[in-house]
């Protein structure tokens, strides 16, 4: 599995639902108004966006893995400072900014302890770490109805409930090892209007994350077999999808 997807591709498939999360989040995450702000995992720049947006591109720098995503922010965001780089091993000196955040990347992480870890080495003493997930786990995230479809009609299915930070106390045992202090988790949620099944349908093809290679992986047969189960479920549209994610923050 992959990111290294076009901008625009993630957008259709998961910025629909990471935008409208990136101000309750940035909210919940709490920094200060004149905070220096780095967005680790920026993807193609839903969070990014929404700190430009509060503190000025100036005061925001972010990092990504994916070549193609970083390629799409210098596009984006010209003003902002973007990387490559993964959370593991940031090109950051010990300290430097007051918030570093991280929205839909822990449970993606290698080893999310150690992300976090650095994330809260390039934070100064005292600052905010912070970080959500999806509530894949416990039926709450966006891509649910989706990974019902698929294990019913194959219940061996992989999806992504057992990823680190999906469920309830994940990310609190994740800062707490990773040596952050006055951690603090929480559902949030966000409510997100689809005006027909196929343009809810539709980027589940483009090869977006675990969902999208695991309708690449299928025949044709098989594809449309779970485009049927999932239309049964939701119908024609419009329809509403309310996503949960957890989220957390800590001191370094």
């Amino acid at each position: 599995m992959s990111f290294d997807v076009a901008g625009d591709a993630y957008d259709r498939f998961m910025g629909r639902y990471s935008g409208p999360l990136a101000s309750t989040f940035v909210d919940f995450a709490g920094p200060e108004a004149s905070a220096d702000v780095l967005d680790v995992g920026c993807g193609p720049g839903a969070l990014t966006a929404e700190l430009v947006a509060r503190f000025g591109a100036g005061s925001v720098r972010a990092v990504d893995p994916s070549p193609s995503f970083v390629r799409v922010m210098h596009e984006r965001f010209p003003e902002v400072a973007v990387e490559e780089a993964g959370a593991a091993s940031l090109p950051f000196t010990t300290g430097q900014f007051d918030a570093v955040l991280s929205q839909l990347v822990v449970h993606f992480m290698a080893d999310p302890v150690a992300g976090i870890a650095e994330m809260s080495r390039v934070t100064r003493p005292g600052g905010v770490v912070s970080a959500c997930v999806w509530d894949h786990a416990e039926g709450g995230g966006p891509l649910e109805t989706f990974w019902q479809a698929a294990r019913t009609l194959d219940p061996e299915t992989t999806t992504e409930d057992r990823l680190p930070g999906t469920r309830q106390g994940d990310l609190t045992e994740i800062f707490t090892q990773a040596g952050l202090e006055q951690v603090d988790e929480r559902p949030l949620t966000v409510r997100v209007s689809h005006p027909s099944f196929e343009e809810w349908w539709q980027p589940y093809t483009l090869g977006v994350g675990p969902a999208g290679a695991h309708v690449a992986a299928l025949d044709d047969g098989a594809t449309e077999a779970l485009r049927a189960e999932c239309l049964q479920r939701l119908g024609d549209g419009p329809f509403v999808v309310d996503a949960r994610v957890w989220a957390a923050r800590g001191r370094s």
